[in-house]
């Protein structure tokens, strides 16, 4: 991983998108609102007179929301006979464990994984004690 962000190095994709394809259109998409002139240090930094807590379990949220919203566009691709497994390649197989179900680390296809991540995600950000609804309420300890 400090290979990635190893500040001498640059890194390049693996492959490029065909001119006049939908793929490199919405790459063409993609790089002009990276490019939109918008300061993303800005439009992270927490407001001025905002609970920092709140200001985090919004953005946990809004990411859930947008994960969820791309893991829905490429699960049907992904069953438990194309992806037996949850991999994050050759080196590494990710093993679910809940304590309750699954109390050891248990290899699961991916689709059965990832279901089990995103509902476990749910019911985390739905835990009032975690990420209560009322303005002002994030615990400290748990943010």
């Amino acid at each position: 991983l400090k290979q990635v962000f190893n500040k001498d190095k640059t890194f390049r994709p693996k492959r490029k998108f065909e001119p006049g394809t939908q793929r490199f259109e919405l790459h063409k998409r993609a790089q002009a609102s990276l490019n939109s002139g918008v300061d993303l240090k800005a439009a992270v930094q927490l407001p001025s007179g905002e609970d920092q807590n709140d200001w985090v379990a919004v953005h946990v949220v809004d990411f859930f929301n947008r994960i969820n919203l791309i893991y829905g566009t490429i699960c049907e691709f992904c069953t438990e006979t194309t992806c037996p497994v949850m991999s994050g390649g050759p080196k590494y197989e990710y093993r679910w464990q809940d304590d309750m179900k699954y109390k050891k680390p248990t290899a699961l296809p991916a689709p059965q994984y990832m279901n089990l991540l995103m509902d476990w995600i749910e019911v985390q950000i739905n835990n009032e004690d975690i990420f209560p609804t009322s303005v002002g309420k994030c615990k400290e300890k748990v943010l």
